[in-house]
């Protein structure tokens, strides 16, 4: 076997060069962009830039539409999780691009103010810290599926619980 070649996991061959450079988009991209390097709270730092990302580029893009990339992102989070649960190990820390797609479903279609992104931010938290069912089943889904599942449910729990909130407490949209 030449020096440039390596054996991938599933016992195959393949050119070191080509698979480094797709390792490291998977990184950056499993990463959120190496917010996942944080040295503390990585999910919770990966939420909080989500809102803030979120009302930054709000002001210059229609996030009406946003719902539309999220599918795109929550398979491009399931293919780089998959592929750094190889190196880092399974859902690993580092990997945050979950925290990414669930506080985007989290936020999507709710007004957004400093009100409901302080209440979402910190429901979706909860939900993602306790799990309750079925997130916590969904964790055992294979490789990065179960990584971005359960944020996804947890987003999703916390769009449904921010919406009563709303409905109930009108002035706080």
């Amino acid at each position: 076997m030449s020096s440039d070649m390596v054996r991938n996991t599933n016992g195959n061959l393949r050119n070191q060069p080509a698979s480094l450079l797709v390792d490291c988009a998977a990184r950056v991209i499993s990463s959120g962009i190496f917010t996942g390097y944080f040295p503390v709270a990585r999910g919770t730092f990966s939420s909080l830039v989500v809102i803030i990302l979120y009302f930054l580029l709000k002001v210059y893009l229609d996030f009406n539409r946003i719902w539309v990339f999220l599918p795109f992102l929550y398979f491009l989070g399931v293919w780089s999780a998959s592929r750094c649960e190889v190196f880092w190990g399974k859902d690993n820390g580092r990997i945050v691009i979950d925290e990414f797609v669930g506080m985007l479903v989290a936020v999507v279609f709710l007004p957004l103010n400093f009100t409901i992104a302080c209440i979402g931010f910190f429901l979706f938290r909860a939900f993602d810290i306790f799990k309750p069912p079925p997130i916590r089943g969904l964790e055992n889904l294979p490789r990065g599926w179960g990584v971005m599942t359960d944020d996804l449910v947890a987003g999703v729990y916390t769009n449904m619980v921010l919406r009563l909130i709303i409905y109930i407490f009108p002035w706080v949209a």
